[in-house]
């Protein structure tokens, strides 16, 4: 084993444990030790480093805790399984050393006559006549629109509109700085982990939550904190209390209308999370991607609402549900981090598509799509009720949610849901399994079934097929 000189190495201000441990997962991601592979002995690893043995010993005892390694009874530490980054699809040693997996990247790289995978509107109830006017009226606005880029934190006619909107519907007051266009909600979420969170930050994570949200906190590192999120909320004394044993940097929430469960965090506990971020300094990175998709009242305010000390970091995403071509989501939040977000995206590109933003300014401020947003809304609750009414035949659980594209559904544990969704992609149906949108990877009973890219023709025939499928294991 080539030797590594401590000195540039360790002479830091971290613990020097901590520094061992960053050199040892580093090369288990790059694959320089295999799955099942035993790792250099204590002694052996020490001598290698110039370090003292219980250095090692320690940083071997955290990666054991965080699941990297196991040991085996006098014996030695070994590598575990799924540590390391890797493509199932390519063997190319460079490719698997770098690149970190997305588990719904995949399930949704599946073609399927059936996707209930997919949480994104169905095409058909878009106005896609009255789109393809905005497109001509936007050359006509802009000529030279395509010769152009919109800059890094994006267009500053789009921002000050965007401005606007959240100052009337959301109570919020922004400059256009205070804005960043980006391209969806995604790259927004990665942007602020690898600003914000860094190997070992503890990241507070809802319990289900948003399966890329998970990929990407893992790949900076974090130390995952699940809280549980129930069709009531979140337990708040067990918020405080996490925020106060593990100091955690930031806490990842979707709490209108979450995904995949669809609940919706009530006003009263919003308004406590922020006082709760405040005095513990930990932020909050609200993710809002189906706000406008409700079915009876309107949800709450978002969190960043009752934002006064700059804790919240607010991600809206109109992608979803406007037009999932344009990909248009941004971030709000005070200039400290904006500068650091602006620093970040330049160096991944040079800003979102302009013409994108150009349409969506014309497109979604109109009149008459605001007035759409209230055909799609009933056209969705339809949708729910018929998967609904399809899956009542069952005994599978779940709480039917008020808004947002998914139901969260419990099924038999005598389901084996590795073998079930083999069996569906094997009969051309794709869901969500539980345990992806799980920071622990448990939840083997539960499912995501999104009911928006479907018709009501097609979401019956589908559910009717899964039904079937999962009757093959009673």
């Amino acid at each position: 084993m080539k030797r590594i000189e401590a000195e540039p190495i360790f002479a830091q201000s971290e613990k020097l444990f901590e520094r061992v441990y960053d050199y040892v997962l580093e090369r288990i991601k790059r694959g320089e030790w295999q799955e099942h592979e035993k790792l250099p002995s204590v002694r052996v690893l020490a001598k290698e480093l110039s370090v003292n043995r219980l250095t090692v010993l320690k940083s071997y005892q955290l990666l054991k805790q965080q699941q990297h390694v196991y040991v085996k009874d006098k014996s030695g530490y070994y590598v575990q399984p799924g540590g390391r980054m890797t493509i199932d699809s390519t063997h190319d040693p460079v490719l698997s050393a770098y690149v970190q997996k997305s588990h719904l990247s995949e399930i949704h790289q599946v073609q399927a006559a059936f996707q209930f995978s997919i949480a994104l509107l169905d095409p058909n109830l878009l106005p896609n006549l009255y789109f393809s006017e905005y497109v001509k009226k936007v050359f006509d606005l802009y000529p030279k629109v395509l010769g152009t880029y919109s800059g890094t934190q994006g267009d500053a006619e789009l921002r000050e509109a965007l401005c606007d909107y959240f100052s009337k519907q959301h109570q919020f007051y922004l400059s256009r700085d205070e804005l960043m266009i980006t391209t969806g909600s995604q790259q927004a979420i990665d942007l602020v982990a690898k600003v914000l969170v860094k190997p070992r930050d503890a990241v507070l994570l809802e319990r289900p939550t948003y399966s890329p949200a998970i990929d990407v906190f893992s790949r900076q590192g974090a130390r995952i904190i699940p809280v549980e999120i129930h069709p009531c909320g979140y337990d708040l004394e067990q918020v405080e209390r996490l925020m106060q044993t593990h100091k955690p940097r930031l806490f990842y929430m979707n709490p209108t209308f979450h995904n995949p469960t669809g609940y919706t965090v009530p006003a009263e506990q919003r308004k406590r999370l922020v006082e709760l971020a405040e005095k513990y300094h930990c932020l909050l990175v609200e993710d809002d991607p189906y706000r406008d998709i409700y079915f009876e009242e309107e949800p709450p305010q978002p969190l960043f609402s009752y934002d006064t000390a700059g804790c919240v970091i607010y991600i809206r995403s109109f992608s979803k549900y406007i037009a999932p071509g344009l990909g248009i989501a941004c971030i709000a939040c005070r200039p400290y981090y904006m500068k650091a977000l602006l620093a970040a995206k330049s160096l991944s590109d040079s800003g979102a598509p302009l013409l994108n933003q150009k349409i969506f300014l014309h497109y979604f401020f109109s009149e008459r799509m605001q007035q759409h947003l209230g055909k799609l809304r009933t056209a969705l609750a339809i949708r729910k009720e018929v998967m609904e009414e399809a899956l009542s035949v069952t005994d599978w659980k779940w709480i039917s949610p008020t808004g947002g594209f998914n139901l969260w559904i419990s099924l038999p544990e005598t389901i084996p849901m590795d073998h079930l969704l083999a069996k569906s992609i094997e009969h051309s149906l794709t869901f969500v399994p539980g345990s992806i949108c799980d920071p622990l990877r448990e939840k083997q009973s539960w499912i995501r079934l999104s009911y928006s890219y479907m018709n009501e023709q097609q979401l019956r025939a589908g559910i009717s097929q899964l039904v079937n499928l999962s009757r093959l294991y009673f």
